[in-house]
């Protein structure tokens, strides 16, 4: 089955005013993009179409989780995502602008295939930094030994504080020697 084709929206023969659309993103959604960095995910997409004569309005409003790996223990974690973002639509029988929030297609199309969007859209959501606050469930997926080896690392920085006037450094040294000189 073709994971995007709940997302071909029928914009021909549409009314004009706001349309609702409710999709789910999951595994077949994801399995469409070869090259992406989540496999799987259960993401709700809230879909409003506002069409008028020469132009439709597209707000993305999708929360949900993604299956990944924490940055903090290299776990694998359901983390949390969450996002809202709008696409323009307008139609016309040439390409005018790469403008990334505007899109032009021909007058006489008549689906209107949102999936790459999603997608996109999904993959922007996901923060730099992939952790959550896990601690806070009730049996929380980290990986206690890579913490115990994160412990010890702490221990062993402590113990050599780079601050330490006492401590040869030759970066510290460098610079004492660069503020005599001028």
């Amino acid at each position: 089955m073709n994971g995007l084709l709940p997302f071909s929206l029928p914009i021909k023969g549409l009314r004009d005013g706001v349309h609702a659309f409710k999709l789910d993103i999951d595994e077949v959604f994801f399995a469409e993009f070869p090259e992406s960095p989540i496999k799987q995910g259960k993401i709700s997409l809230d879909l409003q179409l506002d069409k008028r004569p020469n132009l439709m309005v597209l707000d993305f409003d999708f929360k949900g989780t993604v299956r990944t790996e924490c940055d903090r223990c290299m776990a694998e974690i359901d983390l949390p995502i969450a996002d809202q973002q709008q696409l323009l639509v307008k139609l016309s029988e040439t390409e005018v602008s790469n403008d990334p929030e505007v899109i032009y297609i021909h007058p006489e199309t008549s689906d209107l295939n949102v999936g790459p969007y999603a997608y996109e859209y999904v993959i922007l959501a996901i923060p730099l930094i992939k952790a959550y606050d896990c601690q806070a469930e009730q049996n929380p997926p980290c990986n206690k030994e890579i913490f115990g080896f994160l412990a010890q690392d702490t221990e062993k920085t402590e113990q050599t504080d780079i601050s330490d006037p006492n401590t040869d450094n030759p970066v510290w040294s460098a610079l004492k020697n660069w503020k005599n000189s001028n």
